[in-house]
């Protein structure tokens, strides 16, 4: 659940620490909603666990439920994987019989079964409501059931388009993936550290997994909006689909989520909004049919309409507020620390207008005057055992990136954790990747002059 402010406003560069106590006591989404009358329930991953959300979704200030958690959850990372030997292990790879898991179930299944009750008692209250819903899937383990991998047999599996370890990538820019070297099947495959790189065979398997437990997320997503058909509630519920972060899949010889690269950073994000994006329902009319993805024919829905401009997920906020019609919070001062309500991310309600966008040029506007930000830390400027996920006192440099239509371009920098201050004068590494002739991001321009000039004039 993403807070409206960026990583240097809000001082979290881990996971060790409560915002509201090492930070501020700064307003969420899910707050925000609360506050202005509406019920607020979290089902699964909503808020990282653990300290980072005080060890309770952030309750109460979030919620007006204690949030949901599926009991089949505290088995993700357990030994329940059948391998090549009959044994159980705790892999990577865990395509599943779900009947012989603990419990006969899986905790997407769980957290849409109690998503669904909670719409159910919702439609009986009458009562505005904000219900969040976290997925695990396709996080790691690839655990989800195994009739999903029939959806890619292996054989028409391809590696990632750019399998190698760019030659120009500066080794503070590169995510050695130790998460899942911590794998059982992983292990089993003696990979050297830092690059690897994993054996083919095994590359196909892991693109093979995370892509059917993206279709089996997908079929869970599926009933939950066919129940909020059948309930009546798709004429007055606006509905956000989108991912707190990318994952390479074998790009730049890398594997997870801990860069600056688009393919890590890139995210869905998609809404409906009753009687804008979608016409209102008629008595007895269908918008969210459930397709079932194994039935040999499928008929093809029709696409909505797509935006091509960069957006960040701090727009959500503004976003969210403008369309249920509530205040949209002010922008944040600098500094905003003694702010509980405001935002960082501009409002995207211009593409939520009635008329047609399609002949509205104007509300284009110059696609080379939106940026999109990320940051990533590093500890060191070679990758090292904690490089992907670096403590805060450990944090030695910042990787800073823009992203605009037409380039990426990334600056690491030396970064005091005390102070919180990045030193731009102290530039260990760069880079610069154009867009149209460059899309995977693989050769890095910095070193050209261009590289040089935009080092000397951009700052955050």
């Amino acid at each position: 659940m993403p807070l409206p402010r960026r990583p240097d406003t809000t001082r979290l560069y881990d996971f060790n620490s409560y915002w509201r106590v090492h930070a501020g006591n700064f307003s969420t989404i899910p707050q925000y909603f609360k506050e202005n009358g509406y019920v607020t329930m979290s089902v699964g991953k909503v808020f990282h666990p653990g300290i980072s959300s005080n060890h309770s979704d952030d309750s109460p200030y979030s919620w007006s439920f204690p949030p949901y958690h599926p009991t089949s959850e505290k088995y993700e990372n357990t030994k329940t994987c059948r391998g090549p030997d009959g044994e159980l292990h705790a892999n990577l790879l865990c395509p599943v019989d779900v009947v012989d898991v603990p419990e006969g179930t899986l905790p997407d299944k769980q957290s849409t079964e109690q998503a669904i009750r909670l719409l159910e008692k919702m439609k009986m209250l009458s009562s505005p409501f904000f219900l969040a819903i976290g997925y695990h899937k396709p996080h790691i383990p690839f655990r989800y059931p195994k009739e999903f991998q029939k959806l890619y047999p292996l054989e028409n599996i391809t590696l990632a388009p750019d399998p190698q370890v760019p030659d120009g990538l500066p080794p503070v820019a590169y995510n050695p993936w130790m998460d899942i070297r911590q794998r059982e099947d992983i292990q089993a495959l003696n990979i050297s550290v830092p690059y690897g790189p994993i054996p083919v065979d095994f590359q196909r398997k892991i693109r093979q997994s995370y892509f059917a437990s993206v279709s089996y997320l997908d079929t869970q997503v599926g009933h939950l909006l066919s129940a909020l058909d059948d309930l009546q509630l798709a004429n007055s519920t606006i509905i956000v689909f989108t991912s707190d972060h990318g994952w390479a899949l074998g790009e730049h010889g890398e594997w997870a989520k801990y860069s600056n690269f688009d393919v890590t950073t890139h995210v869905p994000l998609m809404f409906y909004v009753p009687g804008r994006t979608a016409s209102f329902l008629e008595a007895g009319e269908k918008l969210f049919p459930y397709r079932n993805p194994f039935d040999s024919v499928s008929e093809l829905m029709e696409p909505g309409r797509q935006s091509v401009e960069l957006v960040e997920l701090v727009s959500l906020f503004p976003t969210l507020a403008g369309l249920a019609g509530l205040q949209v919070p002010p922008r944040c001062l600098i500094p905003s620390f003694h702010i509980m309500l405001c935002r960082e991310g501009r409002s995207l309600l211009k593409h939520f207008r009635v008329h047609d966008l399609e002949d509205d040029l104007y509300l284009r506007g110059n696609p080379r005057e939106l940026i999109a930000y990320s940051q990533y830390p590093r500890p060191a400027d070679s990758p090292q055992w904690n490089s992907d996920k670096p403590s805060l006192k450990d944090i030695k440099i910042m990787g800073y990136s823009i992203r605009t239509i037409d380039y990426r371009y990334t600056v690491w920098v030396g970064f005091n954790p005390n102070e919180f201050l990045a030193n731009f004068s102290d530039v260990h590494a760069g880079e610069l990747y154009f867009v149209d002739s460059d899309p995977l991001q693989d050769h890095n321009m910095y070193n050209d002059s261009q590289g040089r000039e935009l080092s000397r004039s951009w700052m955050p």
